[in-house]
């Protein structure tokens, strides 16, 4: 990395762990393409800092790997899996697209609403659920489906939700 690059990425931004992750990742590609462990960058560095990514971690991502900040920007506007606000402790992602939708989804996601006494976007007051809707799991065949970490659930039903739910509490 050249000197101009490090100057422009505090050394208290990105942890020495996720430098060394990135750095990781960054050896994956040819030389000329480091911008490609950007996915994961951001990902280990959003989980580092308890799900979600402020505008400080983006730009030490993006002087971390040579790009433009607007880039990694919309890397981390583009994909659902990034949060640009503090999430609670479980985020829970109802995918909405039409496998799971025809399946039931907005069944799911209404009983949600109401057992947690939120929307879509928002967190529980004691910080322990966000309820997100997702365009995609890659979970069809399973439809409903949702993901809470880095954990799916596929087949809901309204009881199997309140189950997952029940052991999350």
């Amino acid at each position: 990395m050249s000197s101009t690059l490090k100057q422009l990425v505090s050394p208290d931004v990105l942890s020495q762990n996720a430098r060394n992750h990135i750095d990781h990742w960054v050896q994956k590609y040819p030389k000329d393409q480091k911008q490609s462990a950007v996915i994961a960058a951001l990902t280990f560095v959003q989980e580092e800092n308890n799900g979600s990514l402020t505008n400080e971690l983006i730009e030490a991502v993006a002087g971390y790997l040579g790009m433009p900040k607007i880039a990694v920007y919309e890397v981390a506007t583009f994909y659902s899996m990034f949060e640009l606000k503090p999430v609670g402790k479980y985020k829970i992602c109802v995918c909405t697209n039409i496998s799971c939708m025809l399946c039931g989804s907005q069944e799911i996601v209404d009983h949600l609403k109401v057992k947690l006494g939120i929307n879509l976007g928002q967190t529980t007051p004691d910080g322990k659920f966000t309820l997100k809707s997702v365009e995609c799991l890659a979970a069809c065949c399973g439809a409903p489906a949702m993901q809470i970490g880095a954990d799916y659930y596929e087949n809901l039903t309204l009881q199997k939700v309140d189950e997952i739910l029940a052991a999350k509490e």
